[in-house]
């Protein structure tokens, strides 16, 4: 009885977290929708000629009428979208606004976890965080969400530059409706790409364009690979560099623990673990060398 009551709890908890985290997005798709259908009759009534909505000066509008005022079945038939989405064009540029921009974003926020390990310099770091944490055998310290954010912030640190480029070269000329979407989009993946491409080692590319069928020549530059084969290339590369780095921090703590263990069997503990003794050496190491200032600093200095 207990049980299902408990049962029961947890359930009400559950569903009550859940309209909790819908009743925001719906009153921001609310508002959303209610600016949309004021932009939408501002434009019916100047006959959408000169109006600036989102992307430029309008001339031409996806909305006809207001919804349900359609009188014959030739107009019940034309594209009419007010009720969810308004979409302005300007010489066949566009954006988008209400709830499908709003949708839009919560798509970006959903694949930006995976944007940020594959095209940025968050793998390397992380994997060189770990590693040292290893080598120090400290377990749980820092933990896991230390070192997450510490890595999250030195890849802000490291592409801070080339996300400041992607802004004023892409995004602002696009939302000002001074480029193409198409256009956009090449113009913002092309600083990533530099970046991937200076971090790259030729052997991972080769590998992946032999792997693709395409021809491989030792004179390639950036414009002739692929974005397909860039991208695992440079993950590839990340992670060789990484285990590079590890290893070698790994070296100096591998020695403590020989030293531990050998001092050990000759004084005849055999039964005591080497890496209980040898933990607070490694720390004293660590913090007399000023270990973290040197992981850090050459770790960021790598991708310089």
């Amino acid at each position: 009885m207990r049980k299902r009551q408990t049962f029961q709890m947890a359930a009400a908890w559950l569903i009550i977290g859940f309209f909790m985290l819908l009743c925001p997005v719906m009153a921001i798709a609310s508002v959303g929708s209610g600016t949309t259908n004021q932009q939408t009759s501002q434009a019916i009534g100047s006959n959408g000629l000169n109006d600036r909505v989102n992307a430029g000066d309008t001339t031409q509008r996806t909305n006809r009428y207001e919804p349900g005022q359609a009188e014959t079945p030739d107009q019940l038939g034309e594209l009419n979208i007010a009720n969810d989405v308004t979409i302005t064009y300007n010489n066949g540029n566009g954006t988008i606004a209400g709830s499908l921009r709003i949708l839009l974003i919560l798509t970006m926020i959903a694949i930006a976890p995976t944007l940020l390990i594959c095209l940025t310099s968050f793998t390397r770091i992380l994997i060189v965080l770990h590693f040292t944490r290893q080598a120090l055998n400290t377990q749980t310290a820092p933990p896991n969400q230390v070192m997450i954010g510490l890595a999250l912030f030195l890849t802000y640190f490291i592409m801070a530059p080339i996300f400041t480029q992607i802004n004023e070269e892409a995004i602002r000329p696009f939302e000002a409706g001074e480029i193409t979407q198409e256009e956009a989009i090449e113009t913002g993946l092309a600083p990533l790409r530099q970046f991937m491409y200076e971090q790259t080692q030729k052997k991972d590319a080769r590998m992946f364009m032999e792997i693709a069928n395409v021809t491989w020549d030792d004179e390639m530059q950036l414009e002739d690979i692929p974005t397909q084969v860039l991208v695992p290339a440079f993950m590839v590369s990340e992670l060789r560099t990484a285990f590079i780095i590890g290893f070698v921090i790994y070296i100096p703590f591998l020695v403590i623990d020989m030293v531990v263990a050998s001092a050990l069997m000759a004084m005849g503990m055999m039964m005591l673990p080497p890496t209980t003794i040898s933990m607070p050496f490694k720390i004293l190491l660590f913090v007399l060398a000023d270990g973290w200032n040197l992981v850090i600093v050459n770790l960021v200095k790598t991708f310089y």
